[in-house]
């Protein structure tokens, strides 16, 4: 009997606790030898040990695409970042938290016009000029409380009812923008400065026609973005959220600050996009209410879905799957997807793709590794976990 419990106690002991290959691409792993999967999976636990490098080390890679490309292609590389960091906020609040936003880019607008105001641009009122790169910080902090005074009244409605009001939200903030005359209204807000600095007495310039450089800050803010979404999601907020989406009535049960724990998803969530604000605006030097429609909201959304409810890294990679693949397209000479013109055929590749995982996948497209929930591995660059199921569906 003792022999058996020994046993026993050996193989949970010698169970792996890491991220393995099949976890990720099962029907891959069925079908290669077992000396590979072997290899695959050491590969794994290696990239689990090491850390905060991990994030180093992506960024580094990330960043290192533009390298062989020319300014044409490293536009198209900056456009899609843009919405791969609104994609990771986003999935904090859809699929970490359970929350169905569809107003999202009103904070995207709220950081490039916070920008606009507090950097020398031809905006009619400025309370006080600040040099663009120390409008970081004031950027997401305004995105952030807009993010609290939004949520403060209406969290505590679920499902269709809190996306209707996030609607709305946005459709008041876009409005307010178009007719207020201190931010020019509807004309827009020109010459907004971009963010050179001199370093060591060289001067570093940024430009329109330079997108490498803002390539560049946006692999430093996604990655720092993921270091601080994967922390949270490891703590007490981040199961907190796990508890709220899979089963609102509960987690109240449970000593869980329901309303509370919402407005944190949706702070974090605003603060990632106000920062995405502030690259778009100090990159273009122009923004207008038009630049924020509410198909972008969608289309942030549907990237969401596409990648993976719940999950860091697919959050990026529909990002690239929406946002980069028509682009590229483009720059290979096709001019229609689907029989359809560049613009119409990119929506009609996602609603394919959102119908396919809706019928085949509706939990992810990257799914959640066996066992994280209970302190197993984790599945995204710095450990990532993958939610299952919808937003407002219990």
């Amino acid at each position: 009997m003792s022999e058996a419990i020994s046993t026993a106690t050996a193989g949970v002991t010698n169970r792996p606790t890491g991220p393995q290959f099949q976890d990720f691409l099962p029907g891959v792993a069925r079908v290669i030898p077992e000396g590979v999967l072997g290899g695959l999976n050491r590969i794994f636990e290696a990239w689990t040990k090491l850390g905060i490098f991990r994030y180093l080390i992506a960024g580094a890679l990330l960043a290192a695409t533009a390298l062989p490309l020319g300014p044409p292609k490293d536009e198209v590389l900056v456009r899609t970042g843009f919405y791969m960091l609104l994609a990771l906020g986003l999935n904090v609040v859809v699929g970490l938290a359970g929350l169905l936003d569809l107003g999202y880019v009103a904070f995207f607008m709220i950081g490039a016009y916070t920008t606009a105001t507090f950097t020398n641009s031809d905006m009619g009122a400025h309370p006080v000029i600040l040099n663009p790169w120390f409008v970081i910080p004031v950027a997401v902090v305004i995105a952030l409380i807009a993010g609290i005074l939004l949520g403060t009244p209406t969290l505590r409605l679920r499902g269709d009812y809190l996306a209707i009001v996030t609607l709305g939200f946005h459709e008041i903030v876009r409005q307010t923008a178009r007719n207020l005359e201190v931010v020019n209204g509807s004309r827009g807000v020109f010459s907004i400065p971009h963010p050179d600095v001199t370093i060591a007495g060289q001067e570093l310039t940024f430009g329109v026609l330079e997108p490498q450089k803002y390539w560049f800050i946006l692999c430093v803010f996604m990655m720092a973005a993921l270091f601080m979404i994967n922390r949270l999601k490891d703590s007490r907020i981040g199961r907190s959220w796990e508890a709220i989406r899979e089963d609102e009535v509960a987690a109240p049960a449970m000593g869980i600050p329901v309303v509370k724990m919402k407005l944190y998803a949706f702070a974090i969530g605003a603060s990632t996009s106000g920062l995405a604000g502030w690259v778009l605006a100090t990159k273009v030097g122009f923004i207008s209410p038009n630049n924020f429609p509410l198909l972008s909201s969608i289309l942030v959304l549907c990237a969401v879905v596409i990648g993976g409810i719940g999950s860091s890294l697919g959050a990026l990679v529909g990002a690239v799957i929406v946002f980069g693949l028509p682009e590229l397209l483009r720059d290979i000479g096709t001019e229609k997807i689907l029989g359809f013109d560049i613009q119409t055929g990119r929506i009609a590749i996602f609603g394919l793709l959102l119908v396919i995982m809706m019928i085949f996948r509706p939990g992810a497209s990257s799914p959640r590794p066996a066992g994280a929930e209970l302190g197993g591995g984790s599945g995204d660059i710095a450990g990532d976990s993958v939610a299952p199921g919808i937003p407002g569906q219990a």
